[in-house]
């Protein structure tokens, strides 16, 4: 059976970034993100109320880390490694079938500079490798071309779309599902 039971967090390093654990004092820069309609225009999720709210739920990351049910990053560039520039990182782990879900976000002013697929190269590396998964899924809004694109250029295949299966802000939404099998396996 799959365990993520890391004795402490990965930090992880690409050429440009550095995928770091998240601290509290990444609060703003997340409520800033989670809070603009740019970059939430297609993350389906309810915008924090506050700051507070947003300190909880970092809490809540770190701790699901240390119960081994998630593993979220923090985004930052090597030159300026303290400022959160998006998230990226494993969520829903199925652990008796070796498979995670990976979501990411980034901050408007650094979209179309690869940072996205830089980052989910090494993830998704790190994922296979070091957590052995079999299989990570993406689940992505339909209207979300650029979220497509990246995940079919990291060589994600289509698994399923999903009619009206998600609830949000009074209406249906369809979801698109996105695989990528462990090449090891």
């Amino acid at each position: 059976m799959l365990t993520l039971n890391f004795t402490k967090f990965p930090l992880l390093e690409t050429e440009r970034l550095i995928l770091r654990e998240h601290s509290l004092t990444d609060a703003e820069a997340l409520y800033d993100m989670r809070t603009n309609e740019t970059v939430m225009k297609y993350i389906d999720r309810e915008r924090p109320k506050d700051l507070l709210e947003i300190k909880t739920f970092i809490s809540t990351f770190n701790q699901g880390f240390e119960n081994g049910d998630n593993l979220a990053w923090v985004i930052a560039l090597k030159e300026n490694p303290n400022q959160m520039i998006g998230s990226i990182g494993y969520w829903r782990t199925d652990y008796a079938n070796h498979r995670a879900e990976i979501g990411y976000m980034l901050h408007p002013d650094y979209w179309r500079k690869g940072i996205i697929s830089e980052a989910l190269k090494r993830t998704i590396d790190f994922g296979f490798n070091d957590m052995n998964l079999h299989t990570i899924k993406a689940n992505i809004n339909v209207e979300n071309d650029a979220s497509r694109q990246i995940l079919i250029k990291q060589g994600f295949v289509k698994e399923a779309h999903f009619k009206q299966d998600y609830y949000f802000r009074g209406k249906f939404l369809d979801s698109e599902i996105y695989g990528l099998l462990n090449p090891k396996h």
